[in-house]
């Protein structure tokens, strides 16, 4: 049902580490008992490996990409799928994956959203392989840096082809931040189309399942910010949707179908991001259309932005605005900002960006979602340390975040399965997703409850951050194992501690 996704650089947080984060909204397409990835609350720790000359990357179909499969083996287990292999590296990098690909062992950040393009084209074997679940998965594997990602991302496109949704991902290393957005629908029906642009230190990026970036210039030479793919401007001009008299190329209104729904939906979230951490900018709430250009690429915060605050972040109803969803009449007699959605509230193909009668603005911290993260990444320190993925269960208001480094060699058992549609305490999800559930049934008077909750164990967590990371580096110094192991230890303890609390 759509994910939020944001990027701070390094001059814009008040500890100067990047942060990437990102929540994964969705239950995802199928009904109840379909095993599709993003139904799944499962994590998945990658180890590092190294592999032949001449060995071959098998490349996974994603059901949730929004394009069918076309090919010989429709009607088998989605999951299983194989659309075409890549050449393998001698070396792959270790990195942690949910549903897409979160932080590698090189402190590689990235973050996700779903946007809607003009063509969502089916996958096909050895044509278009590629959707951006993988994608985030092979620059994991492969790179150390976010600006080698998106150039890793942008050539598997080109020369694999792209099928699916539009797709935006951040990556984030201890120094940059870059945005790739992405879609498919080339005339040929092979390769696909992006583009990638760089956050300019100091400032925050955010998405909210449309395509944010804007006016690209065809005579561009320069990659240090803007980087896209060589047939943009030709196709662009064959299929009728732009032409060159028309001066630059905006991305977002040539290429994107728009919202998802309506303009509160998408682009609401990202004015509420924005006039959060740059009230100053007087941002409207309202908007003419999904193509309005009110809300910037990325905005500079009134003042530097620390951990907590980027939690606040996620964990946002639009309290205290025109749209605030736990005030009455419609908030009830108990303050629940969670909606059941109707038909008006739904993901509209046909008719994106038309505000409907009886639609509710989407909250930053909505029902469905399945987990969320804010991940670090350091440049002072080892990989192994610098890296911090902050990760929570069910919806962020009422998870509790906690840490899991770069350096870790596992995870928790509880964090290896998990589903929306089966019931289950033993996993990481359905304790949080209870505590959620509870909650509604008299919220003004438990979120209070469940907030201090949250200062009480990530306050723990963050008040132990300096004592563990000494004690992690004088360990790196002697033996990175030694200290790869103390870490895995103590995350793994302190995941189980929220859980068990």
């Amino acid at each position: 049902m759509g994910c939020t996704t944001f990027g701070i650089t390094k001059s814009a947080s008040a500890d100067g580490s990047v942060i990437v984060a990102h929540s994964n909204d969705g239950f995802g397409p199928g009904e109840v008992g379909t095993a599709v990835r993003e139904d799944a609350m499962v994590f998945s720790y990658v180890p590092a490996q190294n592999f032949t000359p001449g060995s071959r990357r098998p490349i996974l179909y994603d059901p949730n990409s929004g394009g069918e499969f076309r090919g010989s083996d429709e009607g088998s287990d989605n999951d299983s799928i194989v659309l075409g292999y890549i050449d393998q590296v001698n070396h792959t990098y270790g990195y942690l994956s949910g549903s897409y690909g979160m932080m590698n062992e090189h402190q590689l950040l990235s973050g996700e959203c779903t946007d809607y393009a003009r063509i969502h084209p089916d996958a096909e074997s050895d044509k278009r392989i590629f959707y951006s679940s993988e994608l985030s998965n092979i620059a994991m594997e492969r790179c150390r840096t976010a600006r080698e990602a998106v150039a890793l991302v942008g050539s598997l496109i080109d020369d694999y082809g792209y099928y699916g949704t539009g797709e935006t991902l951040i990556f984030g290393d201890p120094n940059e931040v870059w945005v790739i957005e992405m879609c498919g629908g080339t005339p040929s029906g092979t390769g696909g189309y992006w583009v990638a642009q760089r956050v300019l230190d100091g400032q925050v990026f955010v998405a909210a399942n449309e395509f944010r970036i804007r006016e690209i210039d065809a005579n561009e030479t320069s990659n240090l910010t803007l980087i896209f793919s060589e047939n943009l401007f030709d196709d662009a001009e064959k299929m009728g949707w732009w032409n060159r008299s028309q001066g630059k190329l905006d991305w977002t209104a040539t290429f994107s179908a728009g919202e998802y729904s309506h303009p509160y939906y998408s682009l609401g979230r990202v004015w509420r991001i924005q006039d959060r951490i740059a009230p100053s900018m007087n941002l409207s709430p309202y908007v003419d259309g999904p193509f309005t250009t009110a809300y910037p690429f990325s905005v500079i915060p009134d003042r530097s932005i620390n951990l907590t605050e980027a939690f606040d972040l996620f964990r946002d109803h639009y309290e205290g605005t025109k749209f605030d969803l736990t005030a009455p009449p419609a908030g009830g007699p108990f303050g629940d900002p969670y909606r059941k959605w109707g038909p008006f509230d739904e993901h509209d193909r046909l008719y994106p960006g038309e505000l409907k009668p009886g639609s509710w603005p989407r909250p930053i911290s909505t029902d469905p979602c399945g987990y969320s993260y804010v991940a670090q990444a350091r440049e002072w320190l080892p990989d192994s340390i610098g890296g911090v993925c902050w990760l929570g269960l069910s919806s962020p208001a009422e998870t509790c975040y906690a840490p899991f480094y770069a350096g870790i060699t596992k995870l928790p058992a509880p964090y290896l399965n998990g589903s929306h549609w089966d019931l289950d305490f033993d996993t990481a999800f359905w304790p949080f997703e209870m505590v959620q559930n509870w909650a509604r049934l008299m919220y003004v008077e438990m979120i209070p409850v469940i907030k201090a909750e949250q200062v009480r164990l990530e306050g723990k967590a963050m008040s132990q951050k300096a004592d563990i990371e000494q004690q992690a580096l004088e360990l790196h110094k002697k033996d990175e194992i030694s200290a790869r192991h103390f870490l895995t230890e103590y995350t793994n303890a302190t995941a189980m501690e929220n859980l068990e609390s």
